[in-house]
């Protein structure tokens, strides 16, 4: 009889995983099936590119039913989990719930947003996490420089143009350094408007940005950034942004109408809901096999996890504590390795220990810049940014977005980029409601 698979996630790892295990397993050895909200995955890593027009949207995203022809899709959200009756509850898109059963379950729900309670957060900030925050960041971005340009408010210009990005990781500062690189090419357009106008601040609580490559690279990156103009703020908070208000924690206060928020993530609430056990942080504990264990080192028969919301031991590190971080190097591989593992516990093996290679990391900072550390290897500005996309063209899966990708990279080279915002596609009834009153 085919073992039922369920996997609890379609994001990165959740894709990788189920596309590897399906291609490999023989006809009646199992059904997979995959249960996430939407019906795509978010190639995250270019997210700052289709914020500032280097890439189409859509093809940051990879449609889960078309590449998972042999797995089965369920458009819902997991609200609880119970390993001890091998149940699992999903609320569906629409409807009541559906309690659906497995023989082997993986928990790759990945994370969510990390926020500190900050007034104002909620109501003024906007994360950068999906692609619909990526295209709203980047609608707003050119809103407001036609808001900023047919003003006669001094007041009102500052605040428009005036974009905070709170969190110098990699989404903060490639987020920032993407999306300025746009609004500079897009003044061009508005004879009204200088690139000396605009205000583009970084706010870091650490005492550095970009904390997977050394120092010196990321002292590098913020050079170069303030460099263009941009206010680089480092060991400093935001206290609050209050109707845009933005109080800081070095004393400094200024108004903006673009607060975004890209200091890191946070495991999954969903796990809170289950019967399996969790660390101090809130993550699924694990064997370095991806297996799920309890407080005593036991492994919970039949149950996986991986990704943002797993405790998985990185083996590879002189640290006996280290575990392996949040990040899609991580995803890809762990989602391989976890496809490998299964495939050999059904067929009567036993699974092998998740081991990392650290390749590097890159950084796009707009185009043709950027910096790099791979294999050791530093390197900065265009060399940089081509390996930038290099490595992540070769990692988004499917030949089809890989294809559609290159071809957008390959008109911009003789095309300029639209600048053009399409801000009704947040508030698309807008326009006939007000026809029909």
């Amino acid at each position: 009889m085919a073992q039922r698979i369920l996997v609890v996630g379609g994001g990165q790892l959740g894709l990788e995983f189920a596309l590897r295990l399906s291609r490999k397993v023989r006809p009646g050895e199992a059904e997979i099936t995959v249960v996430d909200p939407h019906s795509h995955m978010t190639y995250q890593s270019f997210l700052p590119e289709a914020a500032a027009g280097s890439i189409e949207p859509r093809h940051a995203v990879i449609p889960l039913r078309r590449v998972l022809r042999r797995c089965r899709i369920i458009g819902g959200t997991v609200t609880r989990i119970e390993h001890a009756r091998r149940r699992v509850t999903v609320q569906p898109l629409i409807g009541p719930d559906r309690e659906l059963t497995y023989d082997q379950l993986v928990v790759a729900p990945g994370g969510i947003t990390r926020t500190v309670p900050v007034p104002g957060l909620a109501e003024q900030a906007v994360g950068f996490q999906s692609i619909g925050e990526a295209i709203w960041l980047r609608n707003r971005v050119i809103d407001r420089l036609d808001v900023a340009a047919a003003t006669t408010d001094p007041a009102v210009r500052e605040r428009a143009l005036t974009f905070v990005f709170v969190g110098g990781g990699y989404a903060g500062v490639e987020a920032l350094a993407e999306l300025e690189d746009m609004a500079r090419d897009a003044v061009a357009y508005y004879p009204e408007l200088s690139v000396s106008q605009m205000r583009w601040v970084l706010v870091e609580a650490a005492n550095r940005i970009l904390p997977e490559v050394d120092l010196d690279l990321a002292e590098y990156t913020v050079r170069e950034l303030r460099a263009r103009g941009l206010d680089v703020r480092l060991s400093v908070q935001l206290k609050s942004c209050v109707d845009g208000h933005v109080v800081l924690s070095d004393g400094s206060e200024f108004e903006s109408d673009t607060i975004a928020w890209t200091a890191g993530l946070k495991p999954s609430p969903m796990l809170r809901d289950t019967d399996l056990p969790l660390d101090e942080r809130g993550r699924l504990t694990c064997r370095a096999t991806m297996q799920v264990v309890d407080a005593d080192g036991a492994v919970l028969p039949d149950v996986w996890a991986a990704g943002d919301s797993a405790a998985v031991p990185d083996v590879t590190s002189p640290d006996p504590g280290a575990l392996c971080g949040p990040t899609a190097q991580h995803a890809v591989r762990q989602g391989r390795r976890l496809a490998a593992n299964i495939l050999a516990v059904l067929r009567g093996g036993e699974p092998t220990e998740y081991r990392h290679a650290y390749v590097g990391s890159v950084a796009s900072l707009g185009l043709h810049k950027g910096v790099a550390q791979v294999y050791g290897i530093k390197v900065r500005g265009w060399p940089a940014w081509f390996m930038h996309r290099t490595y992540h063209m070769s990692k988004i899966p499917t030949l089809n977005r890989k294809v559609r990708v290159v071809a957008d990279w390959t008109l911009n080279l003789v095309l300029r980029r639209e600048t053009v915002a399409l801000g009704e596609l947040h508030e698309p009834r807008r326009r006939f409601e007000s026809a029909a009153r």
